[in-house]
């Protein structure tokens, strides 16, 4: 069922951000008097099509993108042989270079307004939650086996990422506060220490999804609920108990407990806690129970901050843009090496994780909002087949004064859908290879 769920989503948000693309174009093309003359939401064979004037409108069988037909226009179906006749009044060719070029930005403008009014939307619906840094700051944090490689130590407190002053503790596990590289300064023992983000560090941490937890708050706790039938149950452990050791080792923070328990799985374990301002000792017994079962009542001070719609706007669209700078930030890191090419891209398996399992508004639009600006960013690349490409030969036009040979259009427009085919073989397949890798243990 999560399965299928996650598939739906996928194909509800990649329908819907592909549909308001090609709008994007149809819109533009309609506004110069061009023929559109089909509009499809993915590829052949169709599964249902109706006409409306000279637009046939179709929704295709294979769900990997969409397409409009402009009338005079080379395109993804490589039919040049309307281009023989003379040039007419409602074909593309026969516009001014302008217009056609606002044709192809089209789709990608439509992209962009989109996933910026997802972001104000998103932005305005949902308060922000988190640790402000000044509050983790007061116990520092606490670091994975990531963070430990990379120089940090348990209570380190974060002070400035290359030289800025972070204010939530989310902005240290933004990617695009990593992938700029540099180093982040801690206070160690009243002592300022930098530690460089190595380029090891920055592609583990871009290929592995866990990595983005390289270091969390130091989290003091209290027990904030008991599970029935479970160790902590039946030892006696209580609502509001302070646990303040297991086997004579001290425990202050929840990442201590953590420790402690997995050290402790089959044992029994003496606990110390403080209840009322009295200490209490009891014994859970972890022989057959691997879990202790209390869920912590975290004491670290979270704040959370609503936007005004106003606010919302600026806050949303500053958003909405950074999705596009991270994108230029790991391209510029696959291109030097740092990042490899197999492990930072994905295909359809790789989105539909993103969406999960569970159907959630809140993230899908999030999600779909994020993808508007990737699907934006990716058209606008000067690959032939993709509108990047087309803009390329149309500014080539403008500049030069005349239109590049249409041969030169047609084969650059082969060899680009050879380019897209390929890129998404490759992203599909290694989607395939990751799964099969993670189901066989490599």
């Amino acid at each position: 069922m999560e399965i299928l769920i996650s598939a739906l989503q996928l194909l509800l948000g990649l329908s819907f951000l592909v549909g308001v693309h090609e709008l994007g174009h149809l819109w533009a093309a309609k506004a110069f008097g061009i023929r559109v003359e089909t509009f499809s939401i993915g590829f052949p064979p169709k599964l249902l099509s109706f006409k409306i004037g000279e637009t046939e409108y179709c929704l295709s069988a294979i769900p990997l993108g969409g397409y409009v037909k402009i009338a005079g226009m080379i395109d993804e179906s490589l039919d040049t042989e309307q281009l023989k006749s003379e040039p007419q009044a409602w074909e593309f060719r026969s516009k001014p270079a302008w217009q056609r070029l606002i044709v192809m930005l089209g789709g990608i403008i439509v992209n962009v307004i989109v996933g910026v009014v997802i972001f104000i939307i998103y932005t305005f619906s949902f308060p922000d939650s988190y640790y402000p840094m000044q509050e983790v700051n007061k116990h520092g944090i606490y670091p994975s086996e990531l963070g430990t490689s990379l120089g940090f130590q348990k209570g380190d407190k974060i002070q400035r990422v290359n030289g800025r002053t972070l204010q939530s503790f989310n902005e240290l596990a933004n990617p695009a506060t990593i992938l700029e590289g540099g180093n982040i300064e801690v206070e160690r023992n009243g002592t300022i220490v930098s530690l460089p983000i190595t380029d090891d560090f920055i592609r583990q941490f871009s290929t592995n999804k866990s990595a983005r937890g390289f270091v969390s708050p130091l989290m003091p706790f209290k027990v904030g609920e008991v599970m029935p039938k479970k160790p902590a149950a039946l030892a006696g452990l209580q609502v509001g108990d302070s646990i303040l050791s297991i086997n004579e080792q001290n425990i202050r923070y929840f990442q201590d407990l953590q420790t402690a328990i997995a050290e402790g799985k089959g044992k029994k374990l003496t606990i110390k806690a403080l209840r009322q301002n009295q200490e209490v000792v009891v014994e859970a017994d972890l022989s057959k129970d691997s879990l202790l079962g209390i869920r912590p009542e975290i004491k670290l001070q979270t704040r959370e901050e609503s936007y005004t719609f106003a606010q919302a706007m600026q806050v949303g669209s500053v958003r909405a843009f950074e999705v596009v700078f991270l994108q230029l930030a790991g391209m510029k890191q696959i291109v030097s090496g740092t990042i490899p090419m197999s492990e930072s891209v994905g295909g359809l398996i790789s989105i539909g994780k993103f969406y999960g399992g569970i159907w959630n508004w809140e993230r899908f639009w999030f999600l779909t909002g994020m993808l508007s600006m990737v699907l934006a960013f990716m058209n606008l690349l000067p690959i032939p087949a993709l509108d990047g490409g087309h803009v390329m030969f149309l500014l080539y036009e403008m500049i030069a004064g005349k239109p590049a040979p249409e041969k030169v259009m047609e084969i650059a427009q082969r060899v680009g859908m050879v380019i897209l085919i390929a890129l998404m073989v490759f992203a599909n397949g290694m989607d395939i290879w990751k799964a099969i890798r993670g189901w066989i243990g490599l």
